[in-house]
């Protein structure tokens, strides 16, 4: 059996530029937007969307390029978070919310910021799960401790060579990162979901990489010269990834959200699925802000 979140409708719905996203809504009350990371779908969000959707609507989608949602050729802007992020208000709008609150991790996260950054008065309060800007996790990349995002510079290649390579091993490939980023295994038929839905996507996968390395930077850059910060509440929740990756991670991220609180924690990199108790007490605390 496909998992899926309990009580929860899943359909497709139209976003930007003529692609329909995959999306599970449930629940009813002020709605907030779940993102997931790489390399998941919405369905990483199942035991925290449940105990939210008690005083919440929730709205969790499959980004495009992954899950069960559309996977459009890339032409450059394509997997921008610029393009990914208008996705998203879109869906909101097309179910009947001008304002939400939003929360991403991973790369969800990133397209979170974006929105949050180009949608001020539509984004509410914003969550970011376990990674840096666009902008500075390319600064903070130095040295051995860069070894952790050998896969960003893979991807950042030039269409061909990444696509060829993880095609041959996709498995591996993916699995390399269930695996080793968790500090609690995911489970069996969730695993099993996540690289079958991988399988199906490497080249829009690469294609949201590859923006990060190039697009994303560019409007992150941008928004740094013009002062552009992140206007609502914001949360960071983060690993401890050792003193050269994570130094100085809470003025880097002072910069983008006056109104912060940044908190580390233990658990693995897939926090929703290690710890939803921890996720769910943040995200309300960060709504009642």
């Amino acid at each position: 059996m496909t998992p899926q979140i309990p009580g929860f409708e899943v359909t497709r719905i139209p976003a930007t530029e003529g692609i329909h996203l995959n999306v599970a809504v449930g629940g009813t009350g002020t709605p907030i937007v779940l993102l997931h990371g790489f390399p998941q779908t919405h369905v990483c969000w199942r035991e925290v969307a449940v105990q939210l959707a008690r005083t919440n609507t929730v709205i969790a989608p499959d980004l495009r390029g992954y899950g069960d949602s559309d996977k459009p050729e890339d032409s450059g802007t394509t997997y921008s978070k610029r393009t990914m992020a208008a996705d998203i208000v879109a869906v909101a709008q097309h179910l009947g919310f001008e304002k939400f609150a939003l929360a991403g991790h991973d790369r969800g996260a990133l397209v979170a910021i974006r929105a949050g950054l180009d949608h001020p008065d539509v984004i509410t309060h914003l969550a970011s799960l376990d990674v840096f800007t666009t902008l500075d996790t390319w600064d903070v990349m130095a040295g051995r401790a860069a070894a952790v995002g050998w896969h960003l510079y893979l991807m950042a290649q030039p269409p061909g060579l990444p696509e060829t390579m993880i095609n041959a091993v996709p498995d591996e490939f993916f699995g390399h990162f269930l695996d080793g980023w968790a500090k609690t295994p995911v489970p069996t038929d969730v695993r099993n979901l996540y690289l079958k839905k991988s399988r199906e996507a490497v080249g829009s996968i690469v294609a949201d990489y590859r923006a990060s390395a190039g697009i994303d930077v560019e409007h992150d850059e941008a928004d740094r010269a013009q002062g552009n910060r992140l206007k609502m509440p914001v949360l960071v929740l983060q690993q401890d990834w050792g003193p050269q990756m994570t130094g100085h991670a809470v003025q880097r991220w002072q910069h983008w959200a006056p109104d912060l609180e940044h908190r580390t924690v233990t658990c693995g990199h897939f926090m929703a699925e290690e710890d939803p108790e921890l996720i769910v007490q943040a995200l309300r605390d960060l709504l009642a802000r």
